[in-house]
């Protein structure tokens, strides 16, 4: 079993893991609205989160607003907020992020714009990481980069004079070369800083979907429910307890199973069942003629779990219609640990039902049983699942135990675990004591290796960190596994779109999000697109090692020597009824490579090249707001029409 958030998140989790030696955000959204420095590193939050960038721009429109950091390699609206606000853009080579964050925290260390007390007192590992950085000054990381001292330098200045810091990751982190290792550094930035357990101080590892904090605390993204450790005896026997299971039911005797690595194993048939529930890996998955080879294998039984026929349903062997959000009942987590409740609103269509009463209904048809006999799992609904989660969240630092359905009906703004006796209301921000839920016998995780993965051994770890402290943990920068050739000189990176969301299986339904992005297009610089003779909506093919795919291009405010793919769209037309008889697949063009920590796929350093075919019919599919906004003229704005306006009602029921 693994979790989505394998493709989304996993490397948020690894990152926090590493540091803090548990899962869980230390900061909260509250953050947003008392920081004086906001760093996004990877972070395209006006497209891939607007209603948090409404929140940011609304500081940006104070009397007081923040300065902003932005790590990017394309001109998103962030970059462009930055850079009129008296922040900073960098816009680095895409996989040399660990080197970047080296750099920066070389300026942070040399400059003395260390929190010498809050590092001492609450960290471990400082002297190892200020070796390891004053390998990587300003010139150097200019270098691997392909950016300029000066920039490095002044985004430090940022980071290194803030008072209250926030600092945010996202994919342009998690899918790239040295993924965790990167996005731990961002952590030692705050450690380093002292920016910790105030207001306007936190790390925010997001989610690319919001709710994937669910599937990281209740152990479905190759972790333990609750936080518990894996490799900690103690840990199973609390969950077995909890269950009412023998400890040798959960297993537990080897690191569980990623899905890469699940692929591999049904790609050489020791895997013969597949069962895939709300997601669409026929379109998510890198290298895609891989994956759909792997899922149309004769010696697989492939059971897609779904609301809407996609791409991975043609291939299945049996489809069970699931009923979406608003026709169930149940809880999700946001990035800030903030619990919702979510009713059902509308009965489901058809034969559909909710996804729990499907799980349920297998369970009892294949006889699970606890130790005592009796049927497992024990509950029956929604609201008896939940009362057993949090029960079983006792004492770990996700504690849900002061929360139920009715506390949070009573609620409707969420409650922040962890809830229970001691924080009854909930808690906005964690290591406010500057203590952490990293001791010995109650972390989540030992650690890796942050090169290798190799896994800490429980010993080792205790002699590292046995009074439960921060660990500042250092990285050397290594270069990417498939860097620019002379055949394929550019570097492809891909991503998503304010107007859609994943797969497209929901946004590509909605016709006015659907004319807003309708096709694939490909971005390339003003330099790039001059050096290879393009314009403007011309057809280019997009070639890596594994293939290459057709769009129109898209100049755009990308860094030189960098091309970008939407990411959503699979084969499928609007009505997912019929194929096109080309692929517009980004992931047709990635490679199949995993960060050794996290086990998160890399979609961000593919080595391409760009190939002009011929004259487009006017400019490319392309919204013109986001990081796809066209830098030359003649290009109609995406604008919404009629059907795109709401009328909404207040209770009165007045306009």
């Amino acid at each position: 079993m693994d979790g989505n958030t394998r493709l989304c998140t996993a490397t948020a989790a690894a990152a926090l893991k590493e540091t803090f030696g548990c899962d869980g955000q230390p900061g909260s959204y509250t953050d947003v609205d008392d920081a004086d420095v906001i760093a996004l590193f990877g972070h395209n939050v006006a497209e891939t989160q607007p209603v948090l960038w409404m929140r940011i721009l609304d500081r940006l429109a104070g009397q007081d607003p923040p300065r902003l950091v932005c790590v990017d390699p394309r001109d998103t609206e962030v970059a462009r907020a930055a850079r009129a606000g008296g922040g900073v853009h960098l816009a680095p080579l895409p996989g040399t992020n660990l080197a970047l964050m080296n750099g920066l925290l070389h300026e942070i260390i040399a400059n003395g714009w260390v929190d010498r007390d809050y590092v001492g007192a609450h960290t471990v590992g400082f002297a190892e990481l200020e070796q390891r950085v004053v390998d990587y000054p300003p010139e150097k990381v200019a270098r691997i980069c392909r950016i300029t001292p000066q920039e490095i330098r002044a985004a430090a200045r940022v980071l290194g004079h803030a008072e209250r810091l926030l600092s945010t990751v996202l994919q342009g982190f998690y899918q790239s070369h040295q993924a965790s290792a990167a996005a731990v550094q961002v952590n030692n930035l705050n450690l380093v800083r002292g920016m910790l357990g105030r207001p306007g101080c936190g790390i925010l590892q997001m989610n690319g979907q919001p709710t994937a904090e669910n599937t990281r605390e209740c152990g479905a993204d190759g972790d333990m429910s609750g936080f518990r450790n894996w490799s900690n005896d103690a840990h199973v026997a609390d969950l077995a307890g909890h269950w009412n299971l023998d400890p040798l039911q959960i297993p537990h005797m080897s690191p569980p199973t990623h899905a890469m690595q699940m692929m591999r194993y049904v790609e050489n048939g020791s895997i013969g069942m597949l069962w895939v529930s709300a997601t669409n890996p026929a379109v998510s998955m890198p290298e895609l003629a891989r994956i759909r080879k792997i899922l149309s294998r004769d010696g697989l039984f492939l059971v897609v779990q779904d609301i809407f026929r996609s791409e991975t349903a043609e291939l299945a062997d049996v489809v069970l219609p699931a009923a979406t959000w608003g026709e169930k009942t149940g809880c999700f987590t946001n990035a800030d640990r903030t619990v919702h409740l979510s009713d059902k609103a509308v009965d489901p269509p058809g034969g559909a039902r909710p996804d729990l009463d499907i799980f349920l209904d297998f369970a009892r048809r294949m006889g699970f049983r606890d130790k005592d006999g009796a049927p497992f799992p024990q509950w029956h609904d929604a609201e008896s699942a939940f009362d057993a989660w949090a029960a079983s969240t006792a004492g770990r630092p996700c504690d849900y135990t002061g929360l139920s359905h009715a506390k949070l009906r009573a609620t409707p703004s969420g409650v922040q675990w962890p809830c229970n006796v001691e924080h009854p209301d909930g808690t906005e921000r964690l290591y406010t004591d500057g203590r952490f839920f990293s001791a010995p016998d109650y972390c989540e995780s030992c650690g890796r290796d942050l090169v290798t993965g190799a896994p800490l051994d429980a010993t080792r770890y205790r002699v590292l960190n046995p009074d439960a402290k921060a660990i500042l943990k250092a990285a050397e920068y290594l270069p990417p596994h498939e860097p620019p050739t002379a055949e394929h000189p550019m570097v492809l990176i891909t991503g998503r779109t304010l107007y859609h969301f994943h797969t497209r299986t929901k946004t590509g339904r909605v016709p006015e999000l659907q004319k807003a992005a309708p096709e694939v297009w490909v971005e390339c610089s003003a330099g790039d697109a001059r050096r290879l003779g393009l314009a403007e909506g011309d057809v280019v093919e997009v070639a890596t090692p594994r293939g290459a795919l057709r769009a129109r291009v898209r100049v755009s405010g990308i860094r030189e020597g960098v091309v970008f793919l939407p990411f959503h769209y699979g084969y499928w037309d609007t009505s997912m009824s019929t194929g096109t008889g080309a692929s517009r697949a980004a992931n047709e063009l990635t490679i199949t490579d995993w960060d050794p920590v996290s086990k998160q796929p890399l979609f961000k350093t593919a080595a391409a090249r760009l190939t002009r075919i011929g004259s487009g019919q006017g400019p490319a599919p392309a919204p013109t707001v986001g990081a796809s906004r066209p830098v030359g003229d003649g290009v109609a704005a995406t604008r919404g029409g009629r059907g795109a306006r709401v009328q909404e009602l207040t209770g009165a029921g007045e306009a």
